[in-house]
């Protein structure tokens, strides 16, 4: 089972500034509380391609679980561990091309995949008469424009294989007794497809209001990077830092 979510915005803010917020949007809670969830942020490899001139990165995120608590309180102990404070690492990978002009994000869950999987694919742009960022590719994507916006198509692809499992752990020889909702059990009732259907549907909505969150939190940072610029922001998450330390 697979279901898909599919969003598209528009920051009030150049290409390039947008882009640089993308990278700053965990810096620090104080200055985006909204990423309070993001308990540390590591980069694993940047580097720039001199052919192409395009910025590859891969960082790290280790969040407080995105897993929808009602989908926790559901899943047996043996796949949660009994603990609904779970930690969960996000993996993102991006490329940017400030010569073309669009930023590619793909950011995906390395914990809980056998329950839910959660791939989170983002086109940056600017946007462009003959050129839409919902159906831009990034070859296609079109060259900075001078009026100050970027648009952002969001698509999010939630896989459950729960169903699957919990079917294969309860015995192969009886998949029509619990598709066909017989059995005692909640998962027997609710069948395997009907566990995916639920998980997906309950991620999803939780998605999409963490969405917006995500985009308050771009448009705090935004709005500090045009008040104090890139070194305003970067003294005042370095105070927010020595802050954090203190308090410890």
């Amino acid at each position: 089972m697979v279901l898909t979510h599919t969003t598209n915005h528009t920051y009030n803010h150049p290409f390039p500034t947008v882009t640089l917020a993308f990278f700053l949007r965990y810096c620090s809670p104080q200055l985006n509380p909204f990423a309070n969830h993001v308990l540390s942020t590591d980069t694993i490899s940047s580097h720039l391609d001199p052919e192409t001139g395009r910025l590859h990165t891969t960082r790290i995120h280790l969040k407080k679980s995105r897993m929808p608590p009602a989908v926790m309180k559901l899943l047996p102990t043996s796949l949660t561990g009994g603990a609904s404070d779970k930690a969960s690492y996000i993996l993102e990978t991006s490329v940017v091309d400030m010569r073309e002009g669009w930023m590619s994000t793909e950011s995906r869950n390395l914990n809980f995949v056998g329950v839910l999987s959660v791939i989170e694919k983002q086109l940056y742009a600017a946007p462009s008469k003959t050129a839409n960022a919902t159906t831009a590719t990034p070859a296609a994507a079109p060259a900075t424009s001078s009026n100050g916006t970027t648009d952002v198509a969001t698509t999010v692809v939630f896989r459950s294989r729960l169903g699957d499992r919990i079917r294969d752990r309860l015995g192969q020889h009886q998949p029509a007794q619990q598709d066909s909702g017989e059995g005692g059990g909640w998962f027997s009732r609710l069948g395997a497809r009907g566990i995916q259907r639920s998980i997906e549907s309950l991620a999803s909505t939780k998605t999409q209001d963490q969405l917006g969150k995500s985009r308050e939190g771009m448009r705090m940072i935004l709005e500090r990077l045009r008040q104090s610029g890139v070194i305003g922001v970067l003294e005042l998450r370095k105070m927010a830092r020595e802050r954090s330390m203190e308090a410890v």
